[in-house]
């Protein structure tokens, strides 16, 4: 039973409260089979979407997910998807009619029926285009989570002056937060944070060598930024900055809509 069908027969008088919670209960978690549970209410009690990180899963099992996942929302995001399943996974979409976006240089999917629109804007920049698949999987989230995204990629600081027309544009267009992924020192991230009263989220990225290799000397730059209003995720985690942001974005968009 739905949950919207479930609250229409409390409703009705048609079942009891204690049949209703029970119901509720269930359907707060579905088990595939005797490897996943899904957290149906997730996105109604946290406004994300499922995530699946599908980097370390059988192929069969990452397809139940999806199929038992889209029967009961809206979308799902699998992230990561091990390079010899992607094009296996494309065509398993196309077979089950199920929408698909991807993005460049990752093979994260979302897989969607309908994508909401919340009213909210992000803009998403990257130093290189090293950084690219790091900040499409952070677009991918966003836009499962109703968000318009502006991009604009590789203005990184060894080219200073490509970043200026882009901060204009994305001022302009009145984005609620920015993404920055960033590799080697992670620098762009506390500059952009210098030019902006906008929340800047800095996204470390493995692009690097030496003593700071894989990212760490990127997050040590960004953790250590002088700059005030930058918020720092894990090295590589564009699924977490995206996350991040579109709540932000859609709680300034919720309140602009009341005010």
């Amino acid at each position: 039973m739905e949950l919207l069908e479930i609250l229409k027969s409390l409703e009705l008088g048609k079942i009891s409260t204690a049949k209703a919670k029970k119901l509720l209960s269930l359907h707060s978690v579905e088990k595939i089979e005797d490897f996943a549970k899904f957290d149906v209410g997730r996105k109604i009690r946290r406004g994300v979407p499922e995530v699946v990180f599908a980097q370390s899963k059988q192929l069969a099992d990452l397809k139940k997910i999806v199929l038992v996942t889209m029967a009961r929302s809206d979308c799902v995001l699998a992230s990561r998807i091990n390079k010899d399943h992607y094009k296996k996974i494309v065509s398993f979409s196309k077979k089950n009619k199920l929408k698909i976006h991807v993005g460049r240089n990752t093979t994260s999917i979302l897989f969607y029926k309908k994508l909401p629109s919340s009213g909210g804007k992000i803009g998403v920049l990257t130093a290189g285009t090293s950084d690219i698949g790091v900040a499409e999987e952070a677009r991918l989230m966003c836009e499962a989570m109703g968000c318009k995204c502006i991009t604009s990629y590789d203005v990184g600081i060894a080219g200073l002056h490509r970043v200026f027309p882009i901060i204009k544009k994305m001022i302009s267009e009145e984005v609620d937060v920015i993404i920055v992924v960033a590799g080697m020192e992670g620098a762009l991230a506390s500059v952009v944070s210098s030019l902006v009263d906008i929340p800047v989220i800095g996204v470390p990225s493995s692009v690097g060598y030496g003593y700071g290799a894989k990212g760490v000397a990127a997050l040590a730059s960004m953790l250590q930024s002088c700059t005030l209003g930058l918020s720092v995720v894990n090295i590589d985690n564009g699924i977490g900055a995206g996350a991040f942001a579109a709540n932000v974005a859609n709680r300034i968009a919720m309140s602009k809509t009341m005010s």
